[in-house]
């Protein structure tokens, strides 16, 4: 199963979330992503032999965990264009 085309009713951000707390949880995502891969990076460096089944389910973990920090930014971004022509939008019909 290709994970690019799966998807996951669970992995999208809450439509009561602000842009501010998005951007927070990109951010949770990210690190979580960024302390996986120094692990394997550090696991890889040590290993006499690596197992590429184990190896390549952690690539699949930083990739998910990539995907969900991209898609609360997108998401915040998309709510901060929507929240600017909101304000626009009333200011010209004031």
């Amino acid at each position: 199963m290709n994970s690019s085309t799966t998807t996951c009713t669970n992995c999208r951000a809450d439509p009561y979330v602000d842009s501010h707390n998005l951007l927070n949880e990109a951010t949770e995502w990210l690190q979580y992503a960024r302390g996986l891969t120094q692990l394997l990076a550090e696991l890889v460096h040590e290993a006499e032999a690596v197992d590429c089944q184990r190896m390549s389910l952690g690539l699949d973990a930083i990739a998910a965990l990539t995907r969900m920090g991209l898609q609360c930014t997108a998401d915040a971004h998309a709510r901060m264009s929507w929240e600017r022509a909101a304000r626009e939008s009333r200011g010209r019909c004031e």
